[in-house]
Formats: structure tokens, C-alpha cells, sequence
């Protein structure tokens, strides 16, 4: 419903202290599903300063003894990552697991073909591993289904994950590592329906890779989990939806998630468009949601299926330079505020969809389209850092399905939308509700009377609030406290025996409520 108080604000025909009115209600019976803590996950990818001069960087005075950067670990668990996903991205279709082994002054430097740079293969399985064991992260691996083998992909998780004395376990003993990895959670690739993938391939050709990959890594460790790769190719001409239809009726026996990827911005330079990329979120969810229900349809025994988000982010502005070198620097977006909220956006988006996305990857760590940022001499941390800690302090807790009534608008090629872009996620054991509202209005305060079917919140509520004037505020070195979230505890106005809150013009606030 789209309110005519709306129009009357915008056309500034009401006074600003009239503010639009809004209706959340709180029902904890109404559960979606358990937000699963690898939904706050990361990813790494061999591009530009991502591993070499973020995650790496051996003699640097800021790495330990090992050569990982002390300060970007530290910020990366005060981000409360989960997941690590790695090598990639578009990298890995042209990657050799078994060049980045052994002794590392024998290990080959190589000319990539994802994003043209040099590969010296210093920082491979043994290392990334060993880096999430120091990091206390999940490792993710991605195999190479673009150029590489059926047999590499066995013989990648024979490496890391045999305990028997066979050949590549005894290789990895060799390497320094006795005791295997146990790496549960492997990519059969990436982005293989996209042309500018190494070794792109049709839906029956890459299903045809990924079902006799699937089958024998899980012969030699039957218990871990696989993610096929969906589509991602959503440009004209491309039938994104055939693709994934395909994947799920070839790999629905033998995989355990679907990957989705979106990157959004704002090229026209409209905040209101920009931050309506919650439909297409949401849509694309929803399509693959009924797409893994029809998969699994009349067959009583079928293996449940989730989605991977296993890349997401905003990024439109930087796409990189000609060099060709180690470390180049690449797609070294600097993000402002505005990108800040966009974060709320998007885990909304995952926390409705609770029950089917029990994955997400945020696109990247470090540098490389990152909430971290470093040189040589330390680091800073961009907006969208900020969002992503204070969200993930949610995992675990059960998503809620909220009823709201929000004044609305009609961003140009989308439906309506609400103004209030919303998601709730309660705590059994203290019975504290988590109500996040990103307030996507450009000009308009909004004010919700909050109803609970639960019984009354309690009058006071802790507040976590990301607002700044500026929508194109950013941070730089020396410089990270310009956008940063302010916390209080405040005392819930009561309307009609209801407590009420105003949420500020482009805003984030994550409200805490004990019921």
C-alpha cells in the first residue's frame, strides 16, 4: 500500500515534524529458519593485493613468522568471518593446486589468465590452510572445473583431507603437515556458465565435469559438503535461470548448495534506485528456492539443497590498471556510506531467506572490493565494515517472519517497494528480538509503532545506528572514524499502548528489544 502522507512529504506540502508512519509487528511463533553463522563468511581470491600485500606479506615488520598480516587477522575476527572461501573466483579456472606445494623456492611463477597478473604460487593449500586454522575460520576450496581435471579435484582432496598412507597424504607429511586438514566445504568451480571464464562450458557439459568430480572427491572423503556452481552470467541473451534448472536436475543426488552471485551499484548515482537492489536480491533468491523445491519434488529420501551467496558486494567503480605483476593493484573499490547501508541490504535479504541461504561470501577480505584496506606501513577500515561485524553477532539465532506496513515508492524499473527494508532475528534464551531497519527514504524520517504478539518489549532498548549527513562519505588511512555506528540505549516512546521508534533518513539501525 503506498501512503499519500508519502507524496505530501516528498512534495514538502506536510511539515518535517509530521513524519510517515509505519507498522512492524513481532511474532516469535513466525520463524523462518536458523541463521547459520556461515552466512557472515569472506573470500580470498589470487587478484590484485588480495593475498600478496593483504592476507601475505612476508618480512613485512606486521607479519608474523610465518608471513600473514597479524593486523588484517586481527580485524578479520574482530569481523567475526566464519568462511573463507578460496582460491576463487575467476583465478581458479586456470589454477594448479599442485604448483603452490612444496619447497617454495621451487615453486613455478606463472602468467595467470584470469586477470593477467603473475602467479608465484608461495601462498598455496598448505598455507591458506593453516592461515584459517590460525584465523579460527572454516576453509572453503574452490576446485578448477574451467582447465583442471577430474583427477586433480580427487587428488586435491586426498592431499588435504587423507589420513592413510597414500601417495598425496604422504606428500602432504612431507610438506610439514601430518595430521589432514579435513576440509569439508568444496566449490565444483566457478562461474562456469560465463563466458569469461577459462574453460566456460555449456549446462551439459559442465554437469557432466561436475557429477564425475563430485564422485570421486567423495570417494576418498565421503563426508564432505559440495556447492555446484550457479549461475551467474545474468546479461542479455543468457538464460540464467535454464542454467541453474539444469544443474539441479544433473547434481541434485550427488551436491549440497547452489551458488548465486550479485554485485550491485550505483551508476546513476541515485540512492534510492541503488538501494532497491533488494528485489532482485530477494527475486533471485526466491527463483532458486522453488528451482531446489522442484528438484527434490516426489522423491521422499531427496538430499536437501541450500543456496550458497557465495559472492556478493557492491562494486562498479574500480576495475583495475595494465599491470601485470605480483601484487598489481586491482578493483580497489573505496566505499562510502552509502555502501555501508547497502551491507544491511543484502544480510536482510539472506535473514528472510533464512531456511534456504545458509551460505554467504562476501566478495572479498582485503584490498580486493574489501571492508579492509592496507599498505605497507598499517590499515583502515571502510564503511561497509561496520555492518557486516554488528550483523554477524546474529548468527545462530532464529530468523523471523515480520508483518510490516511501510510507507513505499517506485524505483524506475521495479515494483513497489517499502520504504523500510527489514528482517528480525530472536533469541530463545534471553528472549531479545534483533529488529534491523535500513530506512532506504532519502529524505524521510519514518516512525513504526512496534507490536508484539509475544507481549509488551520492555521500555528501554540498546540501539546500534550507522547515519551520517554525507552519502559519499569514505575513509582513508588515518582517517576510519568519519563513518562509524553509535550505540545508546533509549527509553521507546508509547503510542496507543504500543512502543514506537523513528528511524532517520538513510539510515541503518539494528534495535535490540527484550520482550
Amino acid at each position: 500500500m503506498k501512503y499519500a502522507i508519502t507524496c505530501l512529504l516528498a512534495a514538502g506540502l506536510l511539515a518535517p515534524a509530521q513524519t510517515p508512519q509505519a507498522r512492524i509487528k513481532i511474532d516469535t511463533d513466525r520463524t523462518i529458519g536458523q541463521v547459520h553463522p556461515h552466512v557472515f563468511g569472506n573470500f580470498a581470491e589470487h587478484l590484485g593485493r588480495c593475498i600478496y600485500g593483504g592476507l601475505y606479506e612476508p618480512g613485512s615488520p606486521l607479519a608474523d613468522e610465518r608471513g600473514y598480516r597479524k593486523d588484517v587477522m586481527k580485524a578479520m575476527q574482530d569481523m567475526r568471518v566464519t568462511l573463507l572461501r578460496w582460491p576463487g573466483g575467476n583465478f581458479v579456472s586456470g589454477y594448479n593446486w599442485k604448483d603452490g606445494i612444496g619447497p617454495r623456492g621451487r615453486r613455478p611463477v606463472r602468467p595467470e589468465g584470469a586477470w593477467g597478473s603473475l602467479e608465484p604460487n608461495t601462498f598455496g593449500t598448505d598455507e591458506f590452510l593453516d592461515y584459517c586454522e590460525r584465523a579460527k575460520v572454516e576453509p572453503y576450496i574452490c576446485i578448477n572445473a574451467g582447465l583442471g581435471t577430474v583427477e586433480d579435484a580427487r587428488q586435491w582432496v586426498e592431499y588435504t583431507n587423507e589420513a592413510r598412507d597414500t601417495e598425496w597424504a604422504r606428500q602432504r607429511r612431507l610438506n610439514g603437515r601430518d595430521k589432514p586438514y579435513s576440509v569439508k566445504i568444496w566449490g565444483l568451480g566457478n562461474e562456469i556458465d560465463g563466458p569469461w571464464q577459462l574453460g566456460h562450458k555449456n549446462a551439459e557439459d559442465y554437469t557432466k565435469f561436475a557429477l564425475e568430480a563430485a564422485k570421486a572427491m567423495r570417494r576418498v572423503d565421503p563426508s564432505i559438503k559440495l556447492i555446484a556452481s550457479g549461475s551467474s552470467n545474468f546479461g542479455r541473451g543468457a538464460d540464467w535461470i535454464a542454467w541453474n534448472r539444469a544443474v539441479l536436475d544433473k547434481l541434485r543426488d550427488e551436491i549440497d548448495y547452489i551458488s548465486l552471485h550479485t554485485y550491485i551499484g550505483n551508476r546513476e548515482n541515485n540512492f534510492e534506485n541503488f538501494l532497491a537492489a533488494s528485489a532482485d536480491i530477494d527475486e533471485r533468491i526466491e527463483i532458486v528456492e522453488g528451482q531446489i523445491a522442484a528438484a527434490r519434488s516426489g522423491r521422499p529420501n531427496a538430499r536437501p539443497i541450500y543456496i550458497a551467496y557465495d559472492e556478493w558486494n557492491v562494486w562498479y567503480r574500480a576495475h583495475g590498471n595494465t599491470e601485470h605483476e605480483i601484487g598489481a593493484t586491482r578493483l580497489e573499490e573505496i566505499y562510502n556510506y552509502e555502501d555501508a547501508l547497502a551491507m544491511g541490504m543484502f544480510f536482510n535479504s539472506f535473514i528472510r531467506h533464512a531456511d534456504s541461504v545458509k551460505m554467504a561470501n562476501l566478495a572479498q577480505i582485503v584490498n580486493v572490493i574489501a571492508p579492509i584496506f592496507t599498505n605497507k606501513e598499517g590499515l583502515f577500515l571502510q564503511p561497509i565494515y561496520f555492518p557486516i561485524a554488528e550483523y554477524a553477532k546474529q548468527r545462530d539465532l532464529m530468523a523471523l517472519d515480520l508483518f510490516v506496513q511501510s510507507p513505499s515508492y517506485t524505483p524506475a524499473g521495479k515494483r513497489e517497494l517499502p520504504y523500510l527494508d527489514t528482517s528480525a532475528t530472536y533469541d530463545a534464551k534471553t528472549k531479545t528480538v534483533y529488529l534491523n531497519v535500513l530506512n532506504r527514504s532519502e529524505k524521510l524520517d519514518i516512525t513504526a509503532r512496534i507490536e508484539s504478539a509475544e507481549g509488551m518489549p520492555a521500555a528501554s532498548a540498546d540501539v546500534w545506528e550507522m547515519n551520517h549527513a554525507d552519502l559519499k562519505a569514505t575513509h582513508t588511512f588515518g582517517g576510519d572514524t568519519k563513518v562509524r555506528p553509535v550505540t545508546r540505549t533509549v527509553t521507546l516512546k508509547s503510542e496507543g499502548g504500543h512502543p514506537v521508534y523513528t528511524f532517520p533518513r538513510h539510515s541503518l539501525t539494528i534495535l535490540r528489544l527484550k520482550l
